[in-house]
């Protein structure tokens, strides 16, 4: 579906807006938000919540960086305590990397965190609202990620 011009315009100069804001925003309350947890932590910890122990390689595909530079993200996450690494039994030449409670703490800090700040930015939306709006922001982030992959968007049951 080609969309006017119009809605093009508006809805990039609104994601324009929203990335401003974030951006803003997220210096000003990152210590607030993260606290003591790097920037990079959220992407590395929550797949070890998810989907458990798992290599830096496992992580790096999930983060979609390079292995190198999630082996150094790991190494700091684990001097601060949010991750622990333990030999493989299968390949003792690896490690697998697993969330510790330190960081299990900091993943529950955050969510908490930003769901209140969701409810306050939304405090006037109704609670359909925030549902359509949920799955029009997933079907968006769908199209944008396939459309930097070159390739079609899935379709997306949710918001439409």
């Amino acid at each position: 579906m080609q969309l006017t011009q119009e809605t093009s315009e508006r809805l990039t100069a609104g994601m324009s807006r929203l990335v401003r804001t974030a951006k803003h925003l997220g210096h000003r309350v990152a210590a607030d938000l993260y606290g003591d947890l790097p920037s990079f932590g959220w992407a590395l910890l929550v797949p070890l919540e998810q989907d458990g122990e798992q290599r830096c390689s496992a992580l790096a595909g999930r983060a979609g960086v390079d292995v190198s530079v999630v082996s150094r993200q790991v190494s700091a996450l684990e001097r601060s305590g949010y991750v622990e690494r333990r030999p493989d039994p299968v390949d003792g030449r690896a490690s697998l990397i697993r969330l510790s409670d330190a960081g299990a703490a900091a993943l529950a800090h955050t969510r908490e965190t930003r769901g209140q700040w969701a409810a306050e930015a939304l405090s006037d939306w109704t609670e359909d609202e925030a549902r359509q709006f949920t799955g029009l922001l997933e079907k968006l982030a769908d199209g944008l990620d396939a459309a930097g992959r070159g390739r079609p968007p899935r379709s997306s049951p949710a918001g439409g």
